[in-house]
């Protein structure tokens, strides 16, 4: 007998049915929302109430590599220190370099007599102090004091009055370690308080600026 033919390879499993009705749902599901944003792009195009989103607006700041980044929160800037401008109250001292110094007091109301220059004339009196203490010898003779007076600055004549103790400036030098006191007179009318007094111990040094109020 002839042999039995053998079997021939397996038949591949059928393909797997497909849920028709999931697809369905797919679909619809995909149409739908493709409706919805045609509609929403319509009302949005078309309504005339729909405001526009505000533009986004990025705003950067460059810091250089020295300088510092500013803190978030308000700071207000720091006082700035008064500036020394030199001038003096009438009872404080100017010290300069080398040991001398100046200061005035003993302020007093007078009218000069009728032989002094200018007489009869309502004036301020008061004392110049010299002090010498450094190595140096100061020649005071070339001593020099200006005065002025009110807020518009008025000069106030220097009062010559021999007869009141005024004779100008001194005719002696200051010698190291010493003091010297010296009377002076400045024209100052009746119902003037403000007063300017310089005061130059010799041509080397700046002056002195005094300034303030006499009752």
């Amino acid at each position: 007998m002839p042999p039995t033919p053998g079997f021939g390879p397996p038949m591949p499993p059928p393909p797997p049915r497909r849920n028709h009705t999931a697809l369905i749902a797919a679909a619809s599901a995909v149409v739908a929302a493709a409706v919805a944003v045609a509609v929403t792009v319509a009302v949005t195009r078309d309504g005339k109430d729909e405001a526009a989103p505000a533009p986004t607006v990025t705003v950067t700041q460059t810091v250089g590599a020295d300088e510092p980044v500013a803190d978030e929160e308000d700071t207000e800037p720091a006082p700035e220190e008064p500036a020394d401008d030199g001038i003096l109250a009438l009872d404080e001292t100017r010290a300069y370099d080398g040991g001398v110094s100046v200061s005035l007091a003993g302020f007093k109301r007078a009218v000069s007599t009728d032989t002094a220059i200018p007489e009869s004339a309502p004036y301020l009196r008061f004392t110049v102090k010299l002090k010498n203490d450094g190595k140096k010898t100061l020649d005071a003779t070339l001593l020099t004091v200006n005065c002025a007076y009110g807020k518009d600055g008025r000069p106030g004549e220097a009062v010559f009055d021999s007869a009141g103790g005024l004779s100008g400036g001194p005719s002696t030098k200051l010698l190291a370690g010493r003091s010297l006191s010296i009377t002076w007179g400045c024209e100052l009318p009746k119902g003037e308080k403000v007063v300017q007094i310089e005061v130059a111990p010799d041509y080397e040094l700046d002056a002195a600026v005094f300034t303030g109020s006499v009752k």
